[in-house]
């Protein structure tokens, strides 16, 4: 089965059509990490100083768009949230990694 096979959630009559439908989406999701990632490379490569790349500010707005998002679609907001902390997390390494790596 491929991704533009599977069902969605509501047409699921079966364990291994839901079980498709989750490895189609993890895969999409792979895909819009790798796009996220992106910007965290182009970021490292247009910001010119180091301590830029930490935004505390940015951090906390990222996140709580997440947390509101997942609310107004009646998912589980606060443990969203917490994978969104994480997310952001590993941005800003990577982006970090990749900002020095650009100026090595």
């Amino acid at each position: 089965m491929n991704d533009s096979d599977f069902r969605l959630p509501d047409d699921c009559a079966t364990m291994a059509e839901v079980r498709a439908g989750v490895d189609a989406t993890d895969r999409a999701l792979m895909e819009m990490l790798d796009r996220r990632f992106g910007y965290m490379r182009a970021a490292a490569r247009i910001k010119q100083q180091r301590g830029a790349v930490r935004d505390e500010g940015r951090k906390a707005e990222v996140i709580e768009n997440a947390r509101r998002d997942a609310d107004k679609r009646g998912l589980p907001a606060d443990a969203l949230a917490q994978i969104w902390n994480d997310l952001v997390e590993a941005s800003i390494a990577y982006e970090m990694d990749e900002w020095g790596r650009i100026r090595a």
